[in-house]
């Protein structure tokens, strides 16, 4: 009796077991299923999260630039450099970036300098052969285009419209248009590869003739950038673009006062650029400066000296046949500035015009000299008539002596007192 109830106890006790190991396996079945749900859920967003993250396709991109009404290149335009180098027709060439060194070895020494530009760049200590350097740059300042009056009739310089172009009618009343004659802002810049801009130096200011251009006239005929290279004078050349191959001397902004003035500043960091040290800016921003006027370019040369903002800089002005008028503004300056020199050289074309204004000088006390071989001394007044058969389409290169730029400059820099006044000038402190 006793055996048969201690088995019914044995078998209930089984049946419990059995019925809690199901209610516990149930129970993790049911934790499972939680987990997978949650899953379930959680998966499709993440795909979401990962398609929001990716960038939009290509057909996505041009969609929407078409709805806008405009393309990619019109939003983000290629940059621009016409305005900074020659175009594909000129022969000047383009500087090249400095090749990279090679990379050092363990047992290099290291470099004394680092570059962080991708701009062309000369190290500062200037131990780097040099070559002499010639570019076009483009100005604001430069003497086009022009939008003022003429001073000379306090009318419009540009007095002619036809078609929507506007145009100029010169002295001789042929009409030059404003796109073709009077548009061109560059500036002709050269640093001969002897400059040194630790020691005393010159600005020459070059104002060309009538009917020239910078390239085919200025640096190849009538060989300015050579001549000053040659000189062996500490000196570098801006020539800004006048009227362009037209018979017309307009001064454009160089009318304006303080125009001058402003032309040297804004050169200052590009020739820096050129010489290939940015800390020269300074330097060149406060050089003395040589004008020298050929032909047409008496007005340009006649305004700056007059309201330029710079006469007081201007150590020295040459004029190549070019006393074609303004008298009182070169008596004027003449006169008002007894350290530089001023040096007039003409064929029969402007006797007449030189001749007058000897006179004028010798009026007002100033002594005037004919003597071209005499020494170049602040204060020197020299004028020089070059015989007959002198041309005056060669002046530049053939005047009282072959290459007269150069020869004016090799006597200032031979000229002790020109230099110190040269080094003086170039002081801030004396601005």
């Amino acid at each position: 009796m006793v055996g048969a109830k201690f088995q019914t106890l044995e078998r209930a006790c089984r049946v419990t077991s059995l019925v809690t190991s199901l209610g516990a396996g149930r129970a993790a079945l049911s934790q499972r299923w939680r987990w997978i749900a949650l899953l379930s859920a959680f998966v499709p967003l993440s795909f979401v999260l990962v398609q929001c993250g990716q960038a939009p396709s290509a057909g996505t991109l041009a969609a929407n630039v078409q709805s806008s009404g405009d393309s990619f290149d019109d939003r983000f335009p290629k940059p621009q450099f016409k305005d900074r180098f020659p175009t594909a027709s000129e022969s000047l060439v383009q500087r090249q970036p400095v090749e990279a060194p090679p990379k050092q070895t363990a047992q290099a020494e290291p470099a004394r300098y680092r570059v962080a530009s991708l701009a062309p760049t000369v190290p500062y200590g200037r131990s780097a052969p040099r070559e002499d350097q010639t570019t076009l740059v483009s100005l604001k300042t430069s003497a086009f285009p022009y939008l003022g009056n003429n001073p000379h009739t306090d009318e419009p310089f540009l007095n002619i419209s036809k078609g929507g172009r506007r145009g100029h009618r010169s002295y001789g009343g042929r009409v030059y248009w404003q796109d073709e004659t009077y548009s061109d802002n560059r500036v002709l810049m050269h640093v001969p590869e002897n400059f040194d801009i630790r020691k005393p130096g010159v600005i020459v200011v070059f104002f060309h003739g009538n009917g020239a251009t910078l390239e085919r006239d200025v640096r190849d005929r009538q060989l300015v950038p050579q001549q000053i290279s040659e000189s062996g004078a500490n000196a570098v050349l801006l020539a800004p673009q006048l009227a362009v191959d037209a018979a017309d001397s307009s001064a454009g902004k160089f009318w304006q006062p303080g125009a001058f003035k402003r032309f040297i500043a804004e050169s200052a960091d590009h020739l820096a650029e050129l010489y290939g040290d940015p800390r020269a800016a300074k330097a060149f921003a406060n050089m003395p400066i040589v004008i020298v006027g050929y032909s047409g370019g008496f007005m340009p040369t006649a305004w700056s000296l007059d309201v330029g903002g710079l006469s007081n800089r201007v150590r020295g002005v040459l004029l190549l046949d070019a006393v074609y008028g303004e008298l009182d503004k070169f008596a004027s300056w003449i006169e008002s500035n007894r350290s530089g020199f001023f040096l007039s050289s003409y064929t029969h074309y402007t006797r007449r015009h030189d001749r007058d204004l000897m006179q004028m000088l010798k009026e007002k006390g100033i002594a005037v000299s004919e003597n071209i071989d005499a020494p170049l001394k602040p204060g020197s007044v020299v004028f020089v008539e070059t015989p007959e058969g002198v041309t005056h389409r060669d002046y530049v290169t053939h005047a009282w002596t072959d290459n007269p730029v150069k020869e004016v400059l090799a006597k200032m820099a031979a000229t002790p007192a020109l230099t110190r006044i040269a080094a003086s000038a170039a002081s801030p402190a004396s601005q």
